[in-house]
């Protein structure tokens, strides 16, 4: 019987842009929020989130895991990282060495709508 993988959502974004970034991992269910993640931009936040979501996973002893957040973007560079061994973007090189020593299953993009992380961090700030 085939292991299923274990998703893991994610999703950073910073207030104002640039501005304090945050992020939230969402495993099984269950938020994990980080707060103060230094000054950036959405998208320094968006690729430390991601970066959040496999130690997260490697922490938790989590194989098989799928990634899955909203930016097209960080997502694009992330894969194009496991793919060519590169770090185009200053945050890879980190995530890269963290994939070296269990890399994901998969990272892939779905809708901000759909992402429990992005939800997660959206009700952080209710209006």
């Amino acid at each position: 019987m085939a292991r299923r993988r274990v998703k893991v959502f994610f999703d950073g974004g910073c207030r104002p842009n640039p501005g304090r970034m945050e992020a939230a991992i969402v495993v099984r269910g269950v938020v994990h929020l980080f707060d103060d993640l230094g000054i950036g931009t959405n998208t320094d936040a968006e690729w430390l989130a991601l970066i959040l979501a496999l130690e997260v996973s490697q922490a938790s002893g989590l194989s098989e895991v799928e990634l899955i957040g909203d930016s097209r973007e960080v997502i694009t560079q992330a894969n194009a990282a496991l793919a060519n061994h590169r770090t185009e973007h200053r945050h890879a090189a980190r995530f890269l060495t963290l994939a070296a020593k269990a890399p994901p299953a998969r990272i892939r993009w779905i809708k901000r709508e759909q992402n429990l992380a992005g939800i997660a961090l959206d009700a952080r700030h209710s209006r």
